[in-house]
């Protein structure tokens, strides 16, 4: 495989417009945790809401230069774009976007953050598969739970210039890398054995072949993985993001790893484990990773662990 050269970034910054939690009352602060703190003429006017769902504003600083990049769009259609106009982001600075992967809970808020950007032309890179129609959680021939359709005309109505691909893609002036399809190579990793789709009429397993993550390079520092839901398995995606970069030095792993309910739990020790081989200086955990996953990597990483909300900051560099 051809080594992708990601520039050497000075400074990260994830701002969370979308998590599953909110703690308005929190006040751990610090170097690298800013936490939201709504507030307009001395007082405190907005929650910052919390959804089943993702989204984040991503920025990278290169000699002195930024890049904004908007990573997934949250659930509702509302639920970020309330949270962005609470907080004060101006979402005019978004250069491009790029999609984890086509679930709603990703997909969900793109009309109303599009207007937001208002801008002709923004780039939107995804895998080719975030189209596929119907999709579905099979719970038996008589219970079936569809997914709300996403489709390529949606994309053009908001106004956004498409870019399909499912290989490594270098976005920003090479400073943020969309992953592309990641290979499932790990032996516990094995997919959601539930989700379906229909292919010419044909019911098939749905692999979820479109699920990516975004990676930075922090000068000095190592990588930077950013998931939206983990399909493919977080460390799948690493040992990716490791190999599409020829980096093997990991800074911080954050994102949904999706390890909840009774398909995932009994892999959340074999990932965690796995985590600690990798050597992050963060794990941040979000969205779809699930409480016992969450509580699991806290006790055995605490002083690697941070909690990620809505509306929650986080700068590296």
């Amino acid at each position: 495989m051809t080594k992708i050269a990601l520039k050497a970034v000075d400074k990260a910054e994830i701002l969370t417009l979308q998590d599953n939690y909110i703690d308005m009352t929190a006040m751990d602060g610090s170097e690298v945790i800013t936490r939201a703190l709504p507030i307009k003429d001395g007082e405190i006017r907005d929650s910052i809401l919390a959804e089943h769902g993702f989204s984040a504003m991503v920025k990278t600083m290169f000699n002195g230069k930024f890049h904004t990049l908007l990573f997934d769009f949250g659930f509702s259609k509302n639920g970020a774009a309330q949270n962005a106009a609470t907080l004060g982001v101006d979402m005019t600075e978004v250069e491009a976007i790029a999609l984890s992967h086509g679930h709603i809970d990703h997909t969900g808020g793109m009309e109303r953050l599009a207007a937001m950007i208002n801008k002709s032309n923004i780039p939107f890179v995804a895998h080719p598969s975030v189209f596929k129609s119907p999709r579905y959680l099979k719970f038996g021939e008589e219970f079936k739970i569809y997914f709300p359709k996403f489709s390529r005309e949606m994309v053009k109505k908001a106004g956004l210039t498409l870019l399909e691909t499912d290989k490594p893609y270098p976005m920003l002036d090479d400073t943020i890398l969309f992953l592309g399809e990641i290979p499932r190579q790990t032996d516990f990793e094995k997919g959601w054995p539930i989700v379906h789709c229909q292919i010419e009429g044909k019911e098939v397993w749905d692999a979820i072949e479109d699920d990516t993550s975004i990676v930075i390079n922090l000068k000095d520092k190592g990588l930077l993985i950013l998931s939206g839901c983990a399909h493919a398995g977080i460390i799948n995606t690493v040992k990716h993001a490791m190999n599409v970069t020829g980096i093997d030095k990991v800074h911080a792993v954050m994102g949904g790893f999706h390890l909840s309910g009774p398909f995932f739990e009994p892999i959340i020790d074999r990932t965690t484990q796995e985590l600690q081989k990798i050597n992050p200086v963060y794990i941040i955990p979000t969205h779809c990773t699930g409480r016992k996953a969450i509580m699991t990597m806290e006790k055995q990483m605490p002083d690697k662990f941070i909690l990620n909300m809505a509306g929650t900051k986080l700068t590296f560099g």
